[in-house]
């Protein structure tokens, strides 16, 4: 068990550079984009093509991030320019990324096991400092038997994401930053302030997607093999970690809303792999338990909020009853 959260937290905190990416379009932009499904396979096919050539992972993964980056303007240019509505346009974009990755990739999977990664080279990094053995002599000083095979990838995400995270809260106070968040709130009220929303919007989308190519530049890394159908159901394990963060960490400032979602995609994680544990489910029930996932995320908070209007609601009767009563007695 101790292996299986192990791994659900250090796939969860890649996930989480993807959900930044989908918070940025659905909650700052409220622009419902469903390019994630084909970007996220774009960032793996640039990864694994351009490794496969013998370029560094470090070069590679930069320019999965800009790959991503370049699918995110074109569906923002459909949306803006070419007046398509921002759902539509996010599915022809992801309909043709779908062929784009496979001319990429020049087959439906490629393998990056016996090629260098980013990965690797931490690996290598690590065998010099003995990360794992302090981290691993700890764990078996608690009494842990089954015991991590590296730690340098976890810790090494957590200061990337981190980093991608702090990053992010700082753009969204700068003067674009505070456009942006003004355009998912009330686009009417920024347009007539002469900002030029449609160039704003399509940066935004292409920084959303520029994050979910980079995560999926990195799933690939970490598994070893990016796959055309790897994509599939990413907009929703995004939306995901998105509101499981908000419901659980709340969102009452920049700061606070980016952690909750870095959050909810590691707590999405380690409730899939909870339920994959349970002996009637398998690997293949994964989109049924995502989708329930999501559906009690949605449910859940509504339904406490309205037991918490029903508790005020008694309380005022109760309160009006009393002061009804003291005014017959006097």
């Amino acid at each position: 068990m101790l292996i299986s959260m192990f791994g659900a937290v250090e796939s969860g905190i890649i996930y989480a550079i993807m959900a930044l990416g989908v918070y940025l379009t659905f909650r700052v932009l409220d622009f419902p984009d469903l390019t994630v499904d084909g970007s996220f396979v774009t960032g793996a096919a640039v990864v694994g093509i351009s490794i496969v050539n013998g370029i560094p992972p470090i070069v590679a993964t930069v320019l999965a991030l800009i790959a991503g980056f370049v699918a995110g303007c074109f569906t923002g240019l459909l949306h803006t320019k070419g007046k398509v509505n921002a759902l539509l346009s996010g599915i022809l974009m992801m309909t043709a990324l779908y062929s784009i990755n496979l001319r990429i990739m020049e087959q439906p999977t490629l393998s990056m096991l016996n090629e260098p990664t980013v990965f690797n080279q931490l690996e290598s990094i690590e065998a010099i400092g003995g990360i794992d053995s302090f981290f691993n002599g700890l764990l078996s000083m608690l009494g842990a038997e089954q015991l991590p095979a590296t730690w340098v990838i976890v810790l090494a995400m957590i200061v990337v994401t981190l980093l991608i995270k702090l990053l992010t809260d700082f753009y969204l106070k700068t003067e674009v930053g505070l456009a942006l968040r003004a355009i998912g709130d009330n686009k009417k009220m920024i347009r007539s302030l002469s900002a030029n929303t449609d160039s704003l919007t399509i940066v935004g989308v292409g920084l959303s997607n520029g994050l979910v190519a980079l995560s999926g530049g990195l799933v690939a890394q970490l598994g070893g093999f990016a796959d055309v159908n790897m994509g599939i159901g990413m907009i929703v394990i995004g939306l995901a970690s998105v509101i499981i963060g908000e419901a659980l960490f709340g969102t009452k400032t920049i700061r606070r809303a980016t952690l909750a979602v870095i959050g909810g995609a590691i707590i999405y994680r380690i409730i899939v792999t909870l339920a994959l544990e349970v002996e009637f489910l398998d690997t293949g029930d994964m989109k049924l338990i995502t989708a329930l996932i999501v559906i009690v995320a949605l449910v859940t908070p509504k339904i406490l909020q309205v037991q918490k209007e029903k508790k005020r609601r008694i309380q005022k009767r109760k309160q009006l009853d009393r002061q009804i009563r003291g005014q017959n007695s006097a």
